[in-house]
Order: C-alpha cells, then sequence, then structure tokens
C-alpha cells in the first residue's frame, strides 16, 4: 500500500517507508580523506554522478563520521570503486573507530593529499566544491581532480551485501 503523507522531521520512519527505501540500490564503495597521519575512510553508498562537465560526484555522509571531519577539514576525499570480491573491505571499513582501517594496505597520497587505495580497481580524488544539509546527513559535492582504473572488475552493490543502510546514524 502507498502511504502519501509526509513523515514529521525527527520521527520515526514508517515501517513501510524502510522497506521500499531498502529495495534502492546502490554501489558499495570506499571514501578515504585526510593527509599525513590524519587519514580516514568509511563505506559509503550514497554516492551519485551529478554533472559530466565538470565531472562531479555527490557524496552523502552523516556529521557524526570521523570521515565527515576530514572531508570537511580538508575539502577533499577519494572515492573507491570495489569488486564483488572486496567484500572483506565493508568488515575493515564498517564501524566508527578510525584506528587500523587503512593500516597494512597499499595506498599513496593524491593530488589532495587523501589515501589512494592500491588494491581497488578504480578511484576518483575529488576536490570539494560545495556542500549542504538538507537533512541528518551532508552532501558533499566533489569536483574530479583525478582519475583512475586500474582493473575490470564487476563493482560491488548493495544486492551483494546482506542489509542496507537506510540513513540512521
Amino acid at each position: 500500500m502507498i502511504h502519501n503523507h509526509i513523515a514529521p522531521p525527527n520521527q520515526e520512519i514508517p515501517g513501510e517507508w524502510l522497506q521500499a527505501l531498502g529495495d534502492m540500490t546502490y554501489g558499495l564503495y570506499v571514501v578515504t580523506a585526510g593527509r599525513d597521519e590524519n587519514i580516514g575512510g568509511m563505506i559509503a553508498s550514497w554516492v551519485s554522478q551529478v554533472s559530466y562537465a565538470p565531472p562531479l560526484i555527490m557524496l552523502a555522509v552523516h556529521p557524526k563520521r570521523y570521515t565527515h571531519h576530514l572531508i570537511r577539514d580538508y575539502a577533499s576525499f577519494v572515492l573507491h570503486v570495489l569488486d564483488k570480491g572486496q567484500k572483506d573491505f565493508l568488515s575493515r571499513f564498517k564501524g566508527p573507530s578510525p584506528a587500523g582501517k587503512l593500516s597494512g594496505l597499499k595506498w599513496t597520497p593524491g593530488i589532495t593529499g587523501a589515501p589512494v587505495l592500491a588494491d581497488c580497481p578504480a578511484s576518483l580524488e575529488c576536490r570539494v566544491i560545495h556542500f549542504l544539509a538538507p537533512g541528518n546527513h551532508t552532501l558533499f559535492i566533489g569536483e574530479v581532480v583525478q582519475a583512475g582504473r586500474r582493473k575490470e572488475a564487476l563493482p560491488l552493490t548493495s544486492l551483494d551485501y546482506s542489509g542496507m543502510y537506510v540513513g540512521k546514524e
């Protein structure tokens, strides 16, 4: 049944809405940010290309995430495409603690200083040109300043993952 009413702000979303939101599919990515010793990373699924000329990427991040602060403070991020065989990256980058997420991984600083992971099939390094907070997540708009494809891959998506992020902290 379709519910056409608007949910009041800061109230629980009806269960049917959560189910419908859970049916939306997304790519699953790793986002890295920061510079030097002050780096971190997280899983992201609310991502989209929003322009071709210039190439722009939209990334939604909850303000309580450590990586949110790195993106805001350094005005850059790197979006990494994962292969279907890289589900182990999800457990590495899941959760609030930044400690150890990048330890043991090969990476180099990109032109913005943000970490570019060597083992991901593709990456897009972005400089933040705009951000807004229309709801409980910040939308960062990043202009692609460097991109690379290291190998052909079947990208990991929410269809390959048991569980769906619907936006709660």
